[in-house]
């Protein structure tokens, strides 16, 4: 670990943090969070990337608010969107394992990516489930897919899309590796 992979991790949790900030309000806010998510697997690989997702999560959960509508502490990861936050976590980690098929081919950055994406899908629409299950709201899977996943794929997918085509001309610009 060279201190200028370091300061790049630094710099990506940053940036999720700052991007978790840009909030519209709904059930499952709608943020920049996995744009950045997708930036910081993208420009500092899985490894790196991951790290950096891995930070935000402990500032998040030691109380730093770093969560959207700045936010912070173990309860709002144990709350009914907190498994969305450790979906990142799953992101990063398929990029990581996935990172030797990906090469610089854009089809393979955009398959590996959605695979993170509908993994992330999974692990917070089941926490949100088991969360709102424990508060006595039994909603059915399809209610809460609706209000969890179906307006945020859109949306995310431009996210990504952005990101590849941002990511690609920043990593050319630093010299990383």
């Amino acid at each position: 670990m060279t201190i200028k992979r370091m300061i790049y991790a630094a710099l990506m949790t940053v940036l999720i943090c700052v991007c978790s900030w840009l909030t519209i309000p709904f059930a499952v806010p709608f943020t920049m969070q996995t744009f950045a998510v997708f930036c910081a697997v993208l420009l500092i690989g899985g490894k790196y990337g991951l790290l950096s997702i891995g930070l935000y999560i402990i500032l998040g959960a030691a109380g730093v608010p770093v969560f959207s509508g700045f936010q912070g502490g173990i309860g709002h990861i144990l709350g009914p969107t907190g498994g969305y936050i450790v979906g990142f976590l799953f992101m990063g980690l398929v990029y990581l394992l996935m990172e030797p098929l990906i090469r610089n081919r854009f089809w393979m950055k955009l398959i590996v990516l959605t695979i993170g994406l509908l993994l992330c899908y999974l692990v917070g629409t089941l926490w949100f489930s088991v969360v709102m299950s424990g508060r006595g709201n039994d909603y059915n899977l399809w209610t809460i897919v609706t209000i969890c996943v179906l307006p945020y794929i859109i949306p995310d997918m431009a996210k990504m899309m952005l990101a590849i085509f941002i990511c690609g001309r920043v990593r050319k610009l630093i010299k990383i590796d």
